[in-house]
Order: structure tokens, then C-alpha cells, then sequence
């Protein structure tokens, strides 16, 4: 059996932290540049530094997205980006343009590359491809049944890598190649800049009657059309491990630490279990499947993994997220009983939270006192992304994550 790598994203230095604490074999992010997530906080050079040393410390490797269909002017920037890639020593760039992966070769020779998504992998010879040309990973397109992955790995070279999405948010266009954007808005979404038009409601007109706009209905479920379930491969790794995939690759690089932690420890527990005993996962099935509904998701499907899909894959009556808990924030420091962290939204005195853990441990709390950095006594905090010192009356421990359910 090859060995699998948890693969998990992160659009801030923060929730790279919290990724590698809560169980990555790697992570990828992006710098501020070509990345294809411009809404992301992401990277400085420093922070690429400091990220790419505190992975490396926790033997957890750092892949730097440089995936944008690049034009003649961004062409210039990429030639010293790349450089700086050169010095900053990743463990690989991640690239789907040919143009970009030409710069790439030239002026970061000593780092490894991989082809996203983006740059449509639907057969082997596109793998074959690509790897005659230096690269050492392509990632699937998402239109990938696990019968095409199976018979992909078996025409291709045994150290080409084969990487494919496991968990999160799809496209309704082909692996991410939308023009919805650009139109609409004009923010390019294969420059990182997509405002995500496949998740608005719509309606149509009569060419004979204009101005009357009439709503779009399919099977009564309402007018999200392009609106597309979340993809959840928790329950299926033993047939992702069969087809021969090398790293399975969480989405979300706009998520918070809480999202990542949860997704990333869910993930972590299941393929340590399934590898240990098959059995055993079986039996934890009901946790994975409680901790996964706890995070932020739309409703879920598994794509195109076992075939074409049909209309269920698709969520007609809203847009919105389903969010099972809040995220306090997550525990830098503890001393003389207080957590020190900092807020991310409000809670109060005498509040039920719970204390999530990296080994799978949810402890529910409540909240006994909350000190400002100054050591004024507070009652509640209003959300104003302070630093606070928070009793729970329990030792808390670093990247501990602080989160309120939601129905509370």
C-alpha cells in the first residue's frame, strides 16, 4: 500500500500553525502573488520563512501555490517571485500554467513541482506529460471518477505522485476554468480573484417580455442552480487509498483555524485508524461523521468520485453555510490559571464553550473570568479581535481551540 499524505490548507501563518499541530503531513499556501485565493490573508516572505521553518520543525512539509493563468504582465514578477521561492527552500510550488512552469523550472530548479487541478489532469499521458517535462505531482481534475485515478496510476511511473481533493468546496466549471466572474464583476477568477457567482440565486427573462424576471425552479428545490454540495470523502478511504492516490488534499484556504483543525484532526484519526485496523474505522465512523457536521459546510456529496453525478449533488434552496460552532479563538499560552489567545468573536462570563484538542478531546467548560491584557476584570467581550486571558478551570495547552456551538 502506498503511503498517504493529509494535505491541508492555510491562507494565514496562523492556521498553517494550527494545521501542522492538528495533524498535516503537509500544507500548501499562498504567497502574495499568483496564488489563486487573493482574498486570502496570505503570505509575506517573512511569513513564508517563519512558516516553512515551524513545518519543517514538526517534519510537516510546505507547498507554495503559484497557480494563476498568468498574462504578459505578470510574467516580469513571477521571474524574481521565483527567486525568492529558490531561497525560501519549499517543498514544492504548485503550478498550472506552462508559461509559469517554464519560470519556475529556470528560477527555483532546486524545488519540486506540482500541477494543480487547474490545469484540467483528466487522463495519463497528461501525467506522463508533465512529469517528462520535471514535474513529480499532478493533481487530479475533479471530474475524476476513482476507476479513472486506478487505471491513471497504472500507466504512469511508480514515483510520478497522484494527488486528489478528498474534502471541501467544489466548482461548478470545469476544474475551476469559470469565466462567471469576470463577466459579472470583472475579477478574474483564474487570477485568485473569483467572487463565486455559481453561488447566487438567478432567474430568467422572456425575450418578448423584458423586465419580467421570472424565477429558476428545478424539481421544486428552488433557484441556486450552480450552487454545488461540499465534497466529503470521509467515509470512503479505503477506495481512495485503492486507486492508488498518493495525497489526498483538503480545500479551503479561505477557512479559519477552526475549519482547518476540525477538518484536518477528523481526517488525521481516520486514516491513522483505517491503516491501523480497518475495523477500527469502521467502528469510529459515527465520530468522523459527528466532528465533520461540527465544522462550517454546505451539505455534502462525493463529486464525481463514483460516477457522474446527478441533481442531488447540487443544493437548489440556499446558499449559505451550515455552521455547527463559533470560533473563540485558539490558546497561545497558559499561566497562573489563564489561557492567554487572542478573540475572534464574542463570549461571556459564565458561558458554556468547549476546548477542542489536536488527540481528538472536546471538553466542555465554562467560562469562570476574562482579564483584558491590561488585567481589567471583564464580564463579556465585545468582538473587537482583542488579546484576553480567559479561566476555564482547567490547564490549557498551546493551539488549544476555543469554540461555542452555535445553537447555544
Amino acid at each position: 500500500m502506498r503511503k498517504v499524505e493529509l494535505l491541508v490548507p492555510a491562507g494565514s501563518l496562523e492556521v498553517l500553525k494550527t494545521a501542522v499541530i492538528y495533524g498535516a503531513d503537509a500544507v500548501y499556501i499562498g504567497g502574495e502573488a499568483f496564488s489563486l485565493r487573493e482574498k486570502a490573508k496570505n503570505f509575506s516572505k517573512e511569513e513564508m520563512a517563519e512558516g516553512i521553518a515551524f513545518a519543517h520543525e514538526h517534519d510537516v512539509k510546505v507547498y507554495i501555490t503559484a497557480n494563476i493563468f498568468a498574462h504578459n504582465e505578470d510574467l516580469r514578477d513571477a521571474v524574481d517571485y521565483f527567486k525568492e521561492l529558490e531561497e525560501l527552500k519549499p517543498d514544492a510550488v504548485l503550478i498550472s500554467d506552462p508559461g509559469m512552469f517554464l519560470l519556475a523550472r529556470e528560477n527555483c530548479p532546486h524545488v519540486p513541482i506540482h500541477i494543480s487541478t487547474q490545469a484540467n489532469n483528466t487522463n495519463y499521458e497528461i501525467f506522463r506529460f508533465w512529469q517528462g517535462l520535471g514535474a513529480t505531482r499532478v493533481v487530479t481534475a475533479r471530474e475524476l471518477s476513482l476507476a479513472e485515478i486506478k487505471e491513471i496510476r497504472a500507466h504512469i511511473p511508480e514515483d510520478m505522485e497522484i494527488e486528489s481533493f478528498i474534502h471541501g468546496a467544489m466548482c461548478i466549471s470545469y476544474s475551476g476554468r469559470c469565466l462567471l466572474s469576470n463577466y459579472f464583476t470583472g475579477r478574474d477568477a483564474n487570477h485568485g480573484a473569483c467572487t463565486h457567482p455559481c453561488r447566487w440565486k438567478y432567474s430568467v427573462m422572456e425575450e418578448e417580455r423584458p423586465g419580467e424576471f421570472l424565477p429558476v425552479y428545478e424539481n421544486e428545490r428552488g433557484t441556486y442552480i450552480f450552487n454545488s454540495k461540499d465534497l466529503c470523502m470521509i467515509e470512503h478511504i479505503p477506495e481512495m487509498m485503492d486507486a492508488g492516490i498518493d495525497s489526498f488534499k483538503i480545500e479551503g484556504r479561505m477557512k479559519t483555524a477552526l475549519y482547518v483543525a476540525t477538518v484536518a484532526r477528523t481526517y488525521r484519526k481516520a486514516i491513522d485508524d483505517y491503516l491501523a485496523d480497518p475495523k477500527l474505522y469502521e467502528k469510529n465512523m459515527p465520530w468522523y461523521l459527528d466532528q465533520i457536521a461540527d465544522c462550517t459546510y454546505r451539505q455534502f456529496t462525493t463529486g464525481f468520485f463514483f460516477g457522474k453525478p446527478t441533481h442531488e449533488s447540487q443544493i437548489y434552496d440556499s446558499n449559505t453555510y451550515v455552521t455547527g460552532y463559533t470560533y473563540l479563538g485558539t490558546i497561545l499560552k497558559y499561566a497562573d490559571g489563564y489561557g492567554y489567545f487572542q478573540q475572534k468573536n464574542k463570549f461571556s462570563v459564565g458561558e458554556t464553550i468547549e476546548v477542542m484538542r489536536p488527540n481528538g478531546d472536546n471538553i466542555e467548560v465554562t467560562v469562570r473570568s476574562i482579564k483584558a491584557e491590561d488585567g481589567e476584570e471583564m464580564e463579556s467581550c465585545p468582538h473587537s479581535k482583542q488579546m484576553l486571558f480567559v479561566d476555564l478551570g482547567i490547564e490549557l495547552f498551546a493551539y488549544d481551540i476555543l469554540r461555542r456551538r452555535e445553537d447555544q
